[in-house]
């Protein structure tokens, strides 16, 4: 029977009017949220600032069109700062073009082959580890350009200090500078200007006027650390666009293809491919679990970026992933389709076709203070923390990993923090304890084994057998079992047949185990 009373389907049209309603003003959020952002990122990782703003365009028009996950939010992320600002130092920027589109032809590969949803399978300890050394790596290298010292960790480098470690300990001069000034210098401009932005981005949640909070934090404290300059006429450096977008564009040549080492090409290429792919997917399942309107085609999503990054290495522009601070945004602002990101790609490239002299008024010092707080957020030591009190070994994996990502490489940290982890799930998973119970007056032994029964166990199961005498009646309860193999059972029966011909009796509390594994099943139903 035909229900009369349901809603009649709505046009094109109607769709479109309907979507714009929610997603014009998400999108105008979003852009707001991208604009310094994509700045920003871009200078951290030595990158002029219009290669992040392509890519932001490239992440709204292209990869918002097609993506697996319409709420999410792409572009340049803070998740790749440190292997792109590694790529530019030792290959040079010319060659970054080259490692996007190795990395993004990998995306596409992996998502035709249907590899989107193994790129979620790292460990929550590696992640944060991760997370956490990159922001350590983005609020030590952007502390000294909030104050204009860009030079401060050149020294340091001269004798051998990896970069990382070199900006953390010259962290202090830079303070030092920032509060006294010196030679007339203006490090102390510089250092009010970025200080004022991270106040702005601290306490503009608490700002009386709702309404005001729609405006993201990051754009007053850009906007006010602007005005501040123009008006007193203060003599700091600011953020450099060209006046024509084309200008920011950088085709691969003849001759960048011909001087590059292509094994050096590679290994970037796949730890981009990784890196982007991991952060990309994990961000797609927060915003599954931030809104109930759509789910992510993990596959799809996967080869949406590939595509955006292969737009992104043709005209030389940063790598982009799904971005968390965006894409969070996007849903809190209302949106509820594509649209919402696609649009904020189309404002992006209007502000910067249109009005590149008033990105030219943004001190630099008040985007390092954006990052630097960006990175301390990153940092989340209460995340830290509380993965220690819950699992100890998983803190120490995440310690490790954030150690190896801060004094030696972005990649190193987390393939040794995934090897950590591989270690610790093989050690608790070959962890067996066997006991063995005579009971002479019954000729009876008892041989209890708890964990897991795996063929790393086989040699301790077999040393307790041989030591069971030869014509006891021996019991083995496996209630206390999580998993026994086929190994272990094809131990316990090929000694069975030995100790029957001795005169002995094996008895095998199967229903034992089957009542654990029932127990486990009702558990996991009731809750």
């Amino acid at each position: 029977m035909t229900n009369s009373a349901q809603t009649p389907a709505l046009s094109p049209w109607g769709n479109l009017l309907g979507a714009l309603r929610t997603d014009f003003p998400a999108s105008i959020i979003v852009f707001l949220v991208a604009l310094p952002l994509c700045m920003g990122i871009a200078t951290a990782s030595g990158a002029p600032p219009v290669s992040g703003l392509i890519t932001g365009i490239i992440g709204g028009l292209l990869v918002g069109a097609i993506s697996g996950s319409p709420l999410q939010v792409s572009g340049p992320a803070a998740g790749l700062f440190v292997v792109t600002s590694e790529i530019i130092a030792e290959l040079g920027f010319a060659a970054l073009g080259i490692v996007v589109v190795c990395a993004g032809a990998i995306q596409i590969v992996a998502g035709v082959a249907k590899l989107g949803s193994y790129f979620r399978a790292v460990s929550p300890a590696v992640i944060q580890g991760m997370l956490s050394g990159i922001g350590v790596l983005i609020f030590a290298s952007q502390f000294h350009v909030m104050v204009d010292d860009h030079d401060a960790a050149r020294p340091w480098l001269n004798i051998g200090w990896e970069k990382g470690i070199a900006n953390i300990l010259t962290i202090p001069e830079s303070l030092w500078k920032g509060l006294v000034p010196l030679d007339n210098s203006p490090h102390h401009l510089a250092a009010a200007v970025g200080v004022s932005s991270i106040l702005v981005l601290m306490f503009w949640k608490y700002v009386p006027i709702k309404s005001l909070r729609i405006i993201p934090g990051a754009v007053v404290a850009v906007i006010l650390a602007a005005a501040i300059t123009k008006t007193m006429g203060w003599n700091i450096e600011h953020v450099d666009v060209p006046a024509s977008l084309l200008d920011g564009i950088l085709f691969p040549t003849r001759e960048v293809l011909g001087d590059l080492e292509w094994r050096a090409v590679a290994l970037a290429a796949v730890t981009v491919a990784l890196i982007a792919s991991a952060e990309t997917m994990l961000c797609c399942a927060a915003v599954d679990q931030m809104q109930s309107h759509t789910r992510t085609d993990y596959n799809r999503e996967l080869l949406a970026q590939g595509v955006g990054n292969f737009a992104c290495g043709v005209v030389g522009s940063l790598p982009m992933t799904g971005v968390i601070v965006r894409s969070s945004a996007n849903v809190d602002a209302g949106g509820r389709t594509r649209l919402s990101a696609w649009l904020h790609g189309l404002w992006l490239l209007i502000f910067v076709a249109l009005l590149p002299w008033v990105l030219d008024m943004i001190p630099m010092s008040s985007l390092a203070a954006v990052l630097v707080y960006t990175g301390w957020k990153l940092i989340n030591p209460k995340a830290v923390l509380k993965l220690w009190r819950v699992s100890r070994p998983e803190g120490i994996i995440a310690i490790i990993t954030l150690l190896l990502v801060v004094g030696v490489d972005l990649l190193t940290g987390v393939l040794v923090g995934i090897a950590c982890t591989a270690a610790w799930l093989l050690w608790t998973f070959a962890k067996l304890d066997v006991d063995v119970e005579e009971i002479p007056s019954e000729s009876r032994t008892v041989l209890r084994l708890e964990g897991a029964a795996t063929f790393l166990g086989v040699p301790k199961i077999a040393d307790a057998l041989d030591k069971i005498t030869p014509d006891t009646e021996l019991h083995v309860p496996l209630d206390r079992l999580r998993y026994i193999d086929h190994s272990c059972l094809e131990l316990l029966v090929n000694w069975e047949k030995m100790h029957s011909a001795q005169g002995g009796v094996l008895v095998i509390d199967w229903e034992s185990l089957a009542a654990t594994f029932r127990d486990s099943n009702n558990k996991t139903h009731e809750q």
